[in-house]
């Protein structure tokens, strides 16, 4: 089943994002080379696909785990999570319907 994991950042998170993203990204990749991976990305801080220094407010992830329970630990051991880039991490079943 499908799983969206909703990461929001604390305040200024920007440059500990930064110190972890190639973990984060390593992790996402093998989600995608095992075909789980629908969509990640980050939501900008502020209007702008480039939101340069003023960061990012947190994260989207859906992707297919085996559970509800295997998606909450897959986010909660997340570089992301571990590192306090995310003040809070939500996981919610999720059914695609478009495209």
């Amino acid at each position: 089943m499908l799983y969206a994991i909703s990461g929001e950042d604390v305040p200024d998170s920007l440059d500990r994002r930064l110190a972890v993203r190639t973990a984060h990204l390593e992790r996402l990749n093998e989600l995608r080379q095992d075909g789980r991976l629908i969509l990640a990305g980050p939501y900008p801080a502020i209007d702008s696909p480039d939101p340069g220094p003023a960061g990012f407010s947190g994260s989207l992830i859906v992707a297919e785990f085996e559970s509800l329970e295997a998606a909450r630990a897959w986010a909660e051991a997340d570089p992301y999570a571990t590192t306090g880039v995310y003040a809070r991490v939500t996981v919610k079943p999720f059914k695609k319907v478009l495209p």
